[in-house]
């Protein structure tokens, strides 16, 4: 069941999303318990971003009562999508489109942590990469690219030479002394990267590709993997059980979960 506004959604008020592809949105995983992880920050996500977006207010409390219906009955754990869009976004004039509606879906989710990831360095910008946005064609083609190249996904490397993020996910590394490095570069401000950065030992700074391949160790970020070990950066190895990443996973799985 995918719900438009806390009802079901028509075919016509999908298209937009289909032809025009303007919106915003955010992924959240919930627990056996029915908690979600982060949800504070998820609607601070939807409320920021729907102003950059549509330039209008949202009301996060009844988006919070639009996902607890679409949650009733289905099995958990599983991964809730909010997205955020004006089913009237028009392509000639999208500035009029200024009345945001809430589209709700739920899939399964998967254990944590999901097997390693094997990553190909590619040059990639996102748009807007403060906002997470449906415009994922660029991000996904990349993903494509690396793919077939016998990878999991892409590792985004800016034209500036610097690490960025995955398709889908923040990248972080572990140096030689072990501390926690992120990329200092135009990211999604993700989560389960900022869950982290609050309980965990961090510090901010650029990472050129060369020096990420020189790194301890290095993960990928996001609601629906928690903390998953990269195996590989293009053909440069590594370790997928270091200590730091072990305590990484663990911390992230005993932050408390909240309820809708």
């Amino acid at each position: 069941m995918v719900t438009l506004d806390g009802k079901p959604v028509s075919v016509d008020n999908l298209l937009p999303l289909a032809l025009t592809n303007v919106g915003h949105f955010t992924s959240m995983r919930v627990d056996t318990d029915g908690s979600i992880r982060g949800l504070t920050l998820h609607m601070e996500r939807l409320g920021r971003d729907c102003k950059i977006v549509w330039h209008a207010p949202l009301n996060t409390d009844r988006v919070r009562e639009y996902v607890r219906q679409a949650l009733e009955g289905q099995s958990r754990p599983c991964v809730v999508r909010v997205t955020v869009y004006d089913p009237k976004v028009e392509m000639g004039h999208p500035a009029d489109a200024n009345e945001p509606h809430v589209l709700v879906s739920v899939r399964g989710a998967g254990a944590l942590p999901p097997a390693p990831l094997r990553a190909q360095s590619l040059v990639y910008e996102r748009d807007l990469p403060e906002v997470k946005h449906i415009g994922l064609f660029g991000a996904l083609h990349v993903r494509g690219t690396a793919q077939r190249a016998g990878f999991d996904d892409a590792l985004f490397v800016g034209r500036d030479g610097f690490v960025s993020e995955g398709g889908t996910w923040n990248v972080a590394f572990i140096d030689q002394e072990g501390t926690v490095v992120w990329p200092d570069a135009p990211v999604l401000p993700g989560v389960t990267m900022a869950l982290l950065q609050q309980h965990a030992d961090h510090r901010v700074a650029t990472v050129t590709l060369t020096q990420a391949k020189g790194m301890a160790a290095a993960f990928a970020t996001n609601t629906s993997i928690g903390v998953r070990p990269l195996a590989a950066i293009d053909d440069t190895e590594f370790p997928v059980e270091h200590p730091v990443l072990a305590q990484l996973q663990k911390t992230y799985l005993s932050i408390p979960g909240e309820t809708l």
